[in-house]
């Protein structure tokens, strides 16, 4: 790493290593804010849409419907970061055939890995708070049996990493971590500034969290994905939303050399304000996305239901139109078990859907069949054309 770029930084310091080189060791939070009109204008916008995105999740009878595919394409997109190439369909059809003897690609794992430990974290958010035992506990879900397995998967590093492109040596590197040393001292301050009140709005505290825990890049692998995980977990565990509606990969994947960038820049030259601009711009467009893609699922909920329910559908089916939006990749086996019904009522269940468009066969075999609702996969992942900054959520999107 060269040390030139981050000799006058306000946002840390440099230490030179017994293995002579030079490492990059934060700051605790926080730093200084400077206020200005732009800042503070972008803070106003991202609450807005966030209270209007906690809002309608805490009116839905049943957020579960929403909650389930949004990790699931979260999961997705966050892993795609770091170069994975598995699709939501994908994640999907391996969740519905999951079985302890398939083989199933390491993409696929390492998405699936991701699902399990986000919902690990919220599970374990009823006991323990955001915490480094908690982060750790995360990670050794995210790493387990695929990549990175073999590189002490739900512990800190004991070694020094860094942060370059493939084959690039340490002395060469865009970035240089803290030290074992430094980087447990660092996660300290960091886990005190979580759990310590402050005057700083929520928006900004997460901001500055994600910041430095990516600077700190505290395991040998899995940093950026853990670090992505952290903002939906503590969004909830400060109650700013009641169920995790907000994922930050999308914008992060679009931006990906503005959001580089923009986090050496805060270690370089300690701009913390060109940073918090971008990630409370992250948090207004990936708000005002997840409401217009809950209100495209509920119009196709509801368009699904009035279509049964006028050719008297059973209330059954209607619950299996209902599970469409959670598995919209699923078996009959599946059904049977979630509607807790026998094999030919699923059978016939499925049957029913499958003749009016909402299901449709994609294995062409006759046994162990997997049947996908298209236009809910479509409605959960498709893109939607970010608001901009400044305009009304609710007009940001193509209602049809």
């Amino acid at each position: 790493m060269k040390a030139e770029g981050f000799r006058n930084s306000s946002s840390g310091k440099l230490v030179w290593t017994p293995r002579e080189y030079w490492a990059f060791v934060p700051n605790p939070l926080p730093p200084r804010i400077q206020w200005t009109p732009e800042l503070i204008e972008s803070l106003s916008r991202a609450d807005r849409a966030l209270g209007e995105l906690s809002g309608l999740s805490r009116s839905l009878l049943n957020p579960y419907l929403i909650v389930l595919p949004f990790v699931r394409r979260e999961a997705v997109l966050s892993s795609r970061i770091e170069g994975t190439r598995a699709s939501l369909s994908d994640l999907y059809a391996y969740e519905a055939i999951q079985s302890d003897t398939l083989d199933a690609p390491t993409d696929v794992r390492e998405v699936s890995n991701y699902v399990k430990a986000l919902e690990y974290g919220l599970s374990r958010l009823k006991t323990l708070p955001v915490s480094l035992r908690l982060i750790c506990e995360i990670h050794g879900h995210l790493m387990e049996g695929v990549r990175g397995e073999h590189q002490t998967p739900g512990e800190f590093r004991r070694s020094q990493n860094w942060i370059a492109p493939p084959g690039v040596a340490l002395s060469d590197a865009t970035f240089v971590p803290p030290p074992p040393a430094e980087m447990m001292d660092a996660l300290g301050s960091l886990e005190e500034f979580i759990h310590a009140s402050s005057s700083l709005p929520p928006l900004m505290r997460l901001g500055l969290i994600h910041y430095q825990f990516e600077c700190i890049h505290p395991f040998l692998d899995g940093n950026g994905r853990v670090g992505r995980l952290l903002i939906p977990l503590l969004l909830c565990a400060w109650n700013l939303l009641p169920e995790p509606a907000l994922y930050l990969s999308a914008y992060f994947e679009e931006q990906r050399s503005d959001y580089y960038d923009l986090l050496l820049g805060v270690s370089q030259k300690g701009q913390w304000n060109d940073w918090m601009r971008f990630f409370l711009t992250g948090v207004f467009t990936q708000s005002t996305d997840a409401i217009a893609r809950i209100q495209n699922l509920l119009r196709l909920r509801e368009s699904y239901r009035e279509r049964l329910q006028s050719a008297r559908a059973a209330a059954r089916l209607l619950k299996v139109v209902d599970l469409l939006f959670a598995r919209p990749v699923l078996t009959i086996r599946q059904v049977e078990a979630e509607l807790g019904v026998d094999y030919p009522s699923a059978h016939r269940y499925v049957d029913r859907l499958a003749e009016v468009g909402m299901l449709t066969e994609i294995t062409g075999g006759s046994r162990n069949r997997i049947y996908r609702a298209s236009e809910v996969l479509d409605a959960i992942d498709r893109r939607i054309e970010a608001a901009e900054p400044g305009s009304e959520t609710h007009r940001a999107f193509d209602s049809d």
